[in-house]
């Protein structure tokens, strides 16, 4: 049976976390620690903050924001009808997602699936 649009828009969408910009951020510092053992550590200590991030943080899209979460708590609020622009920055390698709203702007890393990200905002936020 096919689901409709509205019914599609109406339902709330959670994206599952992806790690591979986490574990990519890891390895780069551990080959870097070859170079210069001091650049090591620092990408070493991002790529295990992403990964925690990754695992406790969700996103979800419901009929009228994007959500962030930890756990059932509810961290920040992003109605759609606040949002002016949004943008997979480097599309091919997708590492980072850009969003505008009406007072702000904002950068969030890619740690979840970009193609469903892509597919919901599309739906949700279609971009003029």
């Amino acid at each position: 049976m096919a689901v409709s649009q509205a019914s599609k828009t109406q339902s709330t969408i959670v994206l599952e976390p992806r790690y591979w910009v986490p574990i990519g951020v890891v390895i780069l510092g551990i080959a870097l620690a070859f170079i210069n053992p001091w650049l090591c550590l620092p990408f070493v200590l991002l790529g295990s903050f992403l990964g925690f991030q990754a695992a406790t943080i969700q996103i979800r899209f419901t009929a009228t924001a994007f959500e962030l979460y930890r756990g059932d708590q509810q961290l920040r609020q992003f109605p759609y009808s606040d949002w002016q622009d949004w943008q997979i920055l480097f599309p091919p390698v997708p590492i980072l997602f850009y969003f505008k709203e009406v007072k702000s702007i904002h950068f969030m890393p890619m740690l979840f699936d970009p193609r469903l990200l892509v597919s919901c905002l599309e739906e949700r936020c279609p971009r003029n």
